[in-house]
């Protein structure tokens, strides 16, 4: 999310990259979609959820789509303007978001695939999403519609953020086409054979009790989302068993530490052993901070036989593995703000806990 994350592919050098490739064994690899290019934009949010959603509707129906992330970007950062002005600016505006940005925009506003809407960036002469000049304009743009001493928002708000907005992401069709169908954002949504009601958001902090809901206190997470709270031991294992049982799995983290950009492997320094006690310790004194989403596909083990995680990273086909990570278990313990992932694969008695209403 953050323009150091984005940026960072330019600085990648192939070559070097794959002289150093550290050799894995793939145990667990489930289906995913092609690898997409967030390129310079602070959207691993919406990258990320989409490959996740991707992922589920291969999983469940064989089907594969290229849904459209500026169709969410359109939306999402309309729904942020509008927060915005009634907080009467006492929110964040934020190119950066969550896995529960993209689920509201689809329930609310419905998806488009890729084919129909303009390519991001078409309306400004840049082939991929570049919001160098767009999210500042927006940013600046949105704080003016409150005014200091003023009773209400500037009048016509509404529709100069969404004209800014259309003018850099394109204008989100109303209908289209597509195999054959006629359908618009909505109906589409309704055809893709997913049920909203199924994800859930998993964390584990300590300032907060366990087996409760809390919004995780994170500036990225605006709409104000909770998630449901956890041991970290218990949030590993339902990583593992959700791989295990064919599911894939959103993950919202820091990648701001021991993340090998280069390498494309995440581990911890030696010496460090990742425990509940130390992730709130790094949360708190923002040495661990939300930062990246990316999507959990697989396990494997290193020549030693240590465990990792394979990921779906944004960033195109680039690095040693053309686009995935390598991330290992030690990593994702201590560095994980939350999990994204359909209900029906946690373990039944979890489950339980996370929809006991008493809970909610």
């Amino acid at each position: 999310m953050r323009l150091l994350v984005i940026t960072l592919l330019g600085l990648i050098s192939a070559g070097g990259a794959a002289q150093d490739a550290k050799k894995f064994t793939v145990l667990k690899e489930n289906p995913i979609t092609s690898v997409k290019n967030q390129y310079r934009s602070g959207t691993c949010w919406d990258f990320a959820t989409l490959g996740f959603f991707e992922s589920e509707i291969l999983r469940k129906t064989g089907k594969t789509y290229d849904l459209c992330e500026m169709f969410v970007v359109n939306k999402d950062y309309m729904d942020c303007a509008t927060h915005y002005v009634r907080m009467h600016g006492y929110s964040q505006i934020s190119e950066g978001g969550s896995c529960d940005d993209v689920l509201d925009v689809i329930r609310n506003h419905g998806i488009c695939p890729e084919e129909a809407m303009p390519a991001p960036g078409s309306l400004t002469g840049d082939s991929l999403a570049n919001f160098h000049v767009f999210f500042p304009e927006l940013e600046k743009k949105v704080r003016s519609f409150v005014r200091e001493g003023k009773p209400e928002p500037l009048p016509g708000w509404r529709d100069s953020a969404q004209a800014l907005i259309d003018k850099y992401v394109g204008v989100c069709p109303e209908s289209f086409g597509y195999e054959g169908k006629t359908y618009t954002p909505k109906s589409f949504a309704e055809s893709l054979g997913l049920n909203l009601d199924e994800y859930v958001s998993l964390t584990s902090y300590t300032h907060h009790p366990f087996d409760q809901w809390f919004v995780i206190e994170a500036p990225y997470k605006w709409r104000l989302k909770p998630s449901y709270n956890i041991p970290v031991a218990l949030l590993m294992d339902v990583l593992d068993k959700a791989l295990d049982a064919g599911y894939t799995v959103a993950w919202g983290g820091d990648v701001s530490g021991d993340f090998n950009r280069r390498t494309a492997v995440a581990d911890l320094q030696d010496g460090v052993e990742p425990s509940q006690e130390l992730r709130q310790e790094q949360w708190d004194n923002w040495q661990f901070t939300y930062d990246h989403v990316m999507l959990v596909y697989g396990k494997a083990v290193d020549e030693n036989g240590k465990p990792y995680y394979l990921v779906k990273n944004s960033w195109g086909n680039s690095g040693p593995y053309k686009g995935t990570w390598y991330m290992s278990r030690d990593y994702m313990a201590l560095n994980t703000t939350y999990i994204f992932l359909n209900r029906n694969a946690l373990p039944k008695a979890l489950q339980k806990r996370v929809y006991d209403r008493n809970n909610k």
